[in-house]
């Protein structure tokens, strides 16, 4: 090995003899450069193979570019969070807001550093979405959200940004299915009765949800274009309102989420018929599923989960996405989303980047057929 002499930090020059250290590292006058002894092994292992190059006083510069290199490789490599990390919610209080903070205190805890969560709700999470696709992809700032995120090029003109190009999956978090409820002086029972009460009587019956584009909106959407039928969609702003109109027996009908029906439908205000997820819901064991009640293949659910901004680390990636799962595994927090309505996931980068890509795929072309522009 050759005898490495430090002029300065950076400045490298190289003594006309060569040795070895006995420790397999540069050595100066005999004695190991101290600041390579925390170095990683794969950084040394390089700065070992740089030094056979060192025959000739002037491919010294060679080691010296190899110095400063891996110099700033070992600084960024320093153990992951140094600093505290930021999770951008989607929109104020509400469910996004709770499952953020829920998951934010247990990483705390497991990543030993301050994990805060701040809102971005204008622009139907444009906002959110924009700040975190802005951020360097150094895993110190994350974006929690759901749908609206993916769906946003669909609903909106000029969003500028791609759901599939701009973001790095880490886990699809939480779901919530949608119960599909009416008000009980509907003559119904049941969706296929339903079906034929609104096949009868087209434009006749109405129903409610949320804002355009929201998971209660395209779940009344996907039974329309579904079932072939005529139902008058009355707007109101937010689920809150729309629930309330439900109830009062403005409205007939509405695909409300399950942490918000289960009360009403055990005081009797309101008649549950179905659930939207694909398959029978834990939350909701006593309903059956809507592709189960005469509309094969439906599939309608609200998913929430973390992204980092684009080009972010594999490895860092990965480090978050175990985190993430820890924490949605742990019994009290499976516990306190189940009691809201909400079921954990906790998927890998892959599970959920193909779940963003399907329901872009299938919820973008109902949009487009139905022609639903964003609030």
């Amino acid at each position: 090995m050759a005898i490495v002499r430090m002029a300065s930090p950076i400045g490298v020059y190289v003594n006309e003899s060569l040795a070895s250290s006995p420790h397999g590292l540069p050595s100066l006058d005999g004695k190991v450069v101290g600041f390579l002894r925390n170095w990683p092994p794969a950084a040394v292992n390089i700065l070992k193979a740089l030094g056979t190059l060192l025959e000739q006083r002037h491919v010294a510069g060679v080691l010296a570019v190899g110095l400063t290199v891996l110099g700033a490789g070992a600084a960024r490599g320093q153990e992951y969070p140094n600093r505290p990390v930021r999770i951008i919610a989607g929109s104020p209080g509400g469910g996004v807001d709770f499952a953020a903070r829920l998951i934010a205190q247990e990483l705390a805890g497991s990543l030993g550093r301050q994990v805060i969560v701040e809102n971005r709700g204008s622009g139907g999470g444009a906002i959110a979405a924009q700040t975190v696709v802005r951020a360097p992809p150094d895993g110190y700032t994350l974006l929690f959200y759901g749908s609206p995120i993916w769906l946003a090029p669909f609903l909106r003109d000029n969003v500028d940004y791609d759901p599939m190009r701009d973001f790095s999956p880490i886990t699809l978090a939480v779901s919530q299915p949608n119960i599909l409820v009416v008000h009980p002086s509907l003559p119904v029972k049941s969706v296929r009765e339903l079906i034929a009460l609104a096949k009868a009587r087209p434009g006749a019956l109405n129903y409610t949800s949320g804002s355009a584009g929201s998971s209660s909106h395209l779940a009344g959407e996907l039974l329309k274009a579904m079932a072939g039928v005529d139902i008058v969609r009355i707007n109101y702003v937010g689920t809150g309102p729309a629930l309330n109109a439900l109830i009062s027996g403005e409205m007939q009908m509405m695909f409300v989420p399950t942490g918000a029906a289960g009360q009403h439908v055990k005081s009797g205000r309101l008649r549950a018929l179905a659930v939207t997820s694909a398959q029978p819901s834990a939350l909701a064991p006593d309903l059956p599923t809507m592709a189960a009640s005469g509309l094969p293949g439906y599939d309608s659910v609200a998913t929430y989960g973390a992204f980092a901004p684009a080009k972010t680390p594999a490895p860092l990636i990965n480090r978050l996405n175990q985190e993430f799962v820890r924490v949605l595994q742990t019994p009290q927090v499976k516990d306190r989303f189940f009691r809201s309505g909400v079921e954990t996931v906790g998927s890998s980068p892959q599970e959920f980047a193909a779940v963003v890509k399907s329901e872009m795929t299938n919820m973008g072309k109902l949009i487009k057929a139905v022609g639903i522009r964003g609030d």
